[in-house]
Order: structure tokens, then sequence, then C-alpha cells
């Protein structure tokens, strides 16, 4: 148990604790500079502040049309963009994405990235309306780098087959995981989140038995039981972080498959939501570095990640604070 307050005041926080959706789309986008030109430049920022501090009425507007498909945005802000919105204050974790270079030839890659939409519903639809009213509102202010729509695939399930998520917090573990409280004040009730797109080779995941799946896994296949690591940590077990307190420190996924059959393209979008950037940078260390050095996450021998971009999900009163 984290002996940190949450909050100290009432504060709204974006919708980091949203319920697992059927539908999502993933959206990063860089706003784009106006080189030597200041004041230009300067309209870009503020079309970007107008569009991202009202983004509650945009979800409103498409939301109302249908309360039960549940639709939902965080907007999160990158290191690099955040200077240039001039705050006089800056979440004190914030930070880029510095990519990891591992062992096994794999790397976490870091790639560009100023603001993340994650819009999330249970219809499609809503959420490709909701995307589609940002950009245009958005316009030429930006430059989109990565665009990525994701569904529920049967039972919360990944394209590798196993159940995705189990491990995340509910109730108030959940903001004690995920939300900052009273050690950044300014910034009660944000949210550092790490996204990463994962490619995945399903036909040599495929050519392993079901017993060696769930060994790299780390739990059953069919029924999403833990198994006991052997005499190496797997996929679970180095997404285990445990401090020298032997505290155990959770994030809060909201991971999601992706897809394109007639592409060959398969994959998953990671999404986790920290209080403290350094759980999620750990837990990829191990990943991609192993623990021990050398005895890494051996799903990504069958899994790349093209992507990695860090931001700050503001609460609700900081985001709306941001109109210019």
């Amino acid at each position: 148990m984290d002996d940190r307050t949450w909050a100290r005041t009432p504060i709204e926080p974006q919708s980091v604790n949203a319920p697992l959706s059927t539908a999502a789309v993933f959206l990063v986008v860089t706003v784009n500079t106006g080189a030597a030109d200041s004041a230009r430049d300067a309209a870009t920022v503020a079309t970007v502040r107008d569009v991202i501090s009202d983004i509650g009425g945009l979800v409103r507007a498409v939301g109302f049309r249908d309360l039960n498909g549940h639709l939902s945005c965080n907007v999160g802000i990158g290191s690099d963009f955040w200077n240039r919105l001039g705050q006089a204050k800056r979440p004190s974790q914030l930070d880029t994405f510095h990519a990891i270079p591992g062992a096994g030839g794999h790397t976490a890659v870091s790639t560009p990235g100023d603001l993340l939409f994650h819009i999330r519903a249970e219809r499609p639809d809503q959420c490709f309306e909701l995307e589609r009213l940002i950009l245009a509102k958005l316009g030429d202010s930006v430059t989109v780098v990565d665009e990525t729509q994701g569904f529920r695939y049967f039972d919360s399930r990944d394209l590798l087959g196993f159940v995705d998520g189990t491990e995340n917090p509910t109730g108030q573990s959940m903001a004690e995981a995920a939300l900052i409280g009273d050690e950044d004040p300014d910034f009660a009730g944000g949210s550092y989140v790490v996204v990463q797109k994962y490619l995945h080779d399903l036909t040599a995941w495929g050519s392993l038995s079901t017993e060696q799946q769930e060994a790299i896994i780390g739990r059953t296949k069919a029924d999403n039981v833990e198994l006991d690591d052997g005499e190496r940590l797997s996929h679970k077990g180095l997404n285990t972080i445990v401090d020298e307190n032997g505290v155990e420190h959770d994030i809060l996924r909201d991971n999601m498959p992706f897809g394109r059959p007639g592409q060959k393209e398969f994959g998953t979008f990671f999404i986790g939501y920290s209080r403290d950037l350094w759980v999620i940078d750990h837990m990829l260390r191990r990943m991609f570095i192993g623990s021990p050095v050398g005895e890494y996450d051996r799903i990504l021998d069958f899994s790349k990640a093209v992507t990695g971009t860090t931001f700050f999900v503001p609460s609700n009163d900081v985001l709306e604070s941001l109109a210019g």
C-alpha cells in the first residue's frame, strides 16, 4: 500500500479509470512548428490549446447520441510540447521516452509524439466520429504520426491468444497506482502514460506448443491461471515490480489488439498509466535488458516494438485551464 495521499482536495481526473471498452482509437500527433515565424507558431499553439482544453465538449457532443456507448477520451501531452505551452510549472516526472537497447537484438524504440488522444467506446462509430472532429478542429496545426484502431478480441484476449490486463488494479488501488497525489500537488489527479505499438509474428508464435507459449507468458492459455516461474522469469514475472522495501508497484493497462489480415499486420497496442513513470521504465528495462541481464522477455522474439512515446495526462482542471 502506498502511504502517499492520492489528492488533498477534490480534483477531477480525466477518464483514466474508464472500464475496458469494445473499441478504441489511439491517435498520436506532433504539433507543427512555425519555424522562424514566431507569430505563426503562437497561432498553432493557441489552436491546439483551444481544442484540447475543450475536449470534454466534443466528447459530450458525440457521446450524447448514445449514452450507452460510454464514449471517453484522454488527452496526453508530450514533454516537448509542454515546453511550448509556456506553463509556469511542469509535472515533476515528465520526460521524453528514452530508447532501451536490449538483449537479443531487441530495442524499445523512441518515436515522436506531442499529443495522445486515447478514445474509448462501446461503439466504433463513436470513436471514429470523435477522432474525425478532433482532427478537423486541429486542422493543419498537427501531423498524424500514428493512428491505431483497437478492438476487443473475444474474452479480452490479445492476438497471441492470452487474456490481457488480468493484473489491473481496481477501486482505490487504481487511484493509488495510476493517479498523482500530494507528492506533486499542482498536478494531482494527473497520470503519466507510455504507449508502444507491438507487431506480432503470429506464424512463428503459432509454431510453438501451447506449453511453450504458456511458459513465456506465465499463465495458462485456456483458463488464465497464473503459473509459477521456473528457472527464468516469464513475461508476467518480468512485469511484476517490487521495490527494495518489498512493496509491489502496479500500473493501469488498457492494451488493445489491432490488425489488418490483408496486410499481414497483427499486434497489440500497449498503453500503461502510472503515478510514477519509473515503474513503467523499470518494467520495460526488465523486459528488454533482462533480469538478470541477458534474460530478456522471450515474448520479444515474436513481438517487435515499433513505437514508444511518453505523455502526461493532466486532470480535467489543469486541461481546461490551458484555454487561451
